[in-house]
């Protein structure tokens, strides 16, 4: 393909409005927005006004059949991601899926299914990839700076929301609206950042605590213990702390390895260096404390933070028409729906679950939870955002 891409925007509430913006004042190379769907009229009425020329559906089903599209962006609800993608894979479209790719793994292989068929490109917004410190991080794990790994630890509790938040959607926070809680919407990136530097675990433990600190159906609070086998031996460990429900909270990744140990907190990624791995430490632990050199380092990458939303449209952009490789292909989003649906499954049943979890088993107790779903999902209703700014590990 060359020139320009035409994009469709299915689902414009805030996300899609962002991306709508961006992509009809030109802010993307290469994409360019020629129609959006909604069911919400007042929504689509705001989109004639801001966006002259478009082209406006209440169906996505008419919006993928149109031919003078090329690829979709989808920004509406969770559940909506996998059967929206697929009637796009299948009129051979491009599609790039707001976060996360679908609530259960079941569907997310379905999509994965659905794009290898159609061979076009499938991109997920997980905008936390562009960020410096993080990249930076991934490539110290996967160049053996840290050595032999030992454990990742990441305390995130300064996703903090009221009630009110809470109170100002019917499908906020329910099984039947959006599938979860904390893991779910405010911490999944950080669970796709987990699996993207440190790898995917083999079993996980959860405690994931329902309505702890709100008047919700689905959890604010989860612990993650998590393990890793290394050739069939016991390997590195991960526990992963997140809350809505505390404040100040804090944002503290810890990455340790026989020979050092990473940190990112507050906008900085400091590295502990050793001299010598540290399992080969034969002196007394007196003497290895003073006679072991530890470097310290200030490693904050000086790379200038870029808009990660942007920096995924464009990837999306360039790998349609370049053949650029993707940031976020669609075939690894599988990875963090697998890891919170085990969170999920091991929280409900009590004890610790293999991965990857058996998508039918998991989508039978899902069923069971969204049966008993005091709230459903108001289908006009609009997916409020907390802004720009709701990601900040500067905070």
């Amino acid at each position: 393909m060359s020139g320009c891409v035409n994009v469709g925007i299915i689902g414009i509430g805030s996300m899609g409005g962002t991306h709508a913006e961006r992509l009809y004042n030109g802010s993307v190379s290469g994409l360019r927005l020629v129609s959006v769907c909604d069911v919400d009229r007042s929504r689509l009425d705001r989109a004639k006004e801001l966006y002259p020329g478009i082209k406006i559906y209440t169906d996505c089903a008419d919006l993928v059949g149109d031919k003078h599209v090329d690829a979709v962006i989808i920004a509406a609800p969770h559940y909506f991601h996998p059967p929206a993608a697929e009637l796009a894979f299948a009129a051979g479209l491009h599609v790039l899926s707001e976060k996360p790719a679908g609530v259960y793994a079941a569907q997310v292989q379905g999509m994965i299914g659905a794009a290898k068929k159609a061979g076009t490109v499938f991109c997920v917004m997980h905008n936390q990839r562009t960020d410096p410190i993080f990249k930076r991080m991934r490539e110290m794990v996967k160049d053996g700076s840290l050595g032999e790994l030992k454990r990742l630890n990441w305390i995130i509790t300064n996703w903090y929301r009221t009630q009110a938040y809470y109170d100002s959607g019917g499908w906020r926070a329910s099984w039947a609206g959006e599938g979860g809680g904390v893991l779910i919407n405010q911490a999944y990136h950080n669970i796709d950042l987990w699996q993207w530097i440190f790898g995917m675990p083999q079993s996980i433990a959860a405690f994931c605590k329902t309505g702890r600190y709100h008047d919700i159906e689905t959890e604010d609070e989860a612990v993650i213990y998590a393990e890793y086998n290394k050739n069939g031996k016991d390997g590195p460990t991960a526990i992963f702390i997140a809350s809505t429900g505390e404040y100040p909270g804090d944002n503290r990744l810890e990455i340790t390895g026989d020979r050092g140990k990473l940190v990112a907190e507050n906008g900085r990624l400091k590295f502990w260096k050793l001299s010598e791995p540290e399992r080969e430490v034969t002196r007394s632990s007196k003497e290895a404390f003073d006679c072991i050199p530890t470097e310290e380092t200030d490693v904050t990458p000086n790379e200038t933070e870029t808009d990660g939303h942007l920096a995924i449209l464009q990837n999306f952009s360039d790998a349609i028409l370049h053949g650029a490789e993707l940031i976020s292909p669609g075939a690894e989003a599988i990875n963090g729906v697998q890891i919170f649906n085990a969170a999920y499954m091991s929280s409900w049943s009590g004890r610790h679950v293999s991965l990857p979890v058996d998508p039918e088993q998991y989508k039978a107790a899902l069923d069971e939870k969204i049966k008993n779903s005091k709230k459903t999902a108001a289908v006009g209703e609009a997916v409020a955002s907390e802004g720009k700014g709701r990601w900040n590990v500067r905070w």
